[in-house]
């Protein structure tokens, strides 16, 4: 949900992860954990449709982007989880990719380039103007009206 934002796209997604899960667990050669390894393939999942829906390339690039503006870690404390993730599933498909496999999985820009064939500069602006949409987003809903 977090990369389609489509419960019926994501369940799909999430039954051909596993298939490819256990059809590939002979080659799961435990040198690292499971968990990383199943998530990996089902990130590769995700990342793979949004190639084939060329959902990367719907995106406005810029070569420079503006400075983002601090916000308050207690703007965010005052949210449930559950109201984080909706707002963040309301990122435009672009934004939120690279936001989540900037934040959440810990790629870097130029593996998200890579792994997304776009320029590394595209990558970081598309996190930077997610987290200022985010950071709007937020504003709106009234966590921290003074930003």
């Amino acid at each position: 949900m977090r990369y389609v934002n489509d419960r019926e796209v994501a369940r799909d997604l999430l039954q051909d992860g596993f298939v490819k899960v256990f059809t590939s667990l002979h080659s799961f050669e435990g040198t690292g954990s499971l968990e990383a390894w199943m998530r990996m393939i089902f990130v590769n999942e995700a990342l793979g449709y949004l190639r084939r829906n060329d959902v990367m390339h719907r995106h406005e690039d810029i070569a420079v982007a503006d400075a983002i503006q601090d916000s308050s870690e207690s703007a965010i404390s005052k949210m449930s989880v559950k109201e984080l993730m909706s707002i963040i599933g309301k990122l435009p498909a672009g934004f939120r990719t690279v936001f989540n496999m900037y934040t959440v999985e810990g790629y870097s820009h130029k593996e998200i380039a890579r792994a997304l064939n776009i320029t590394e500069s595209t990558s970081r602006s598309q996190y930077v103007r997610a987290r200022k949409w985010l950071q709007e987003q937020i504003k709106n809903a009234g966590y921290y009206p003074d930003c």
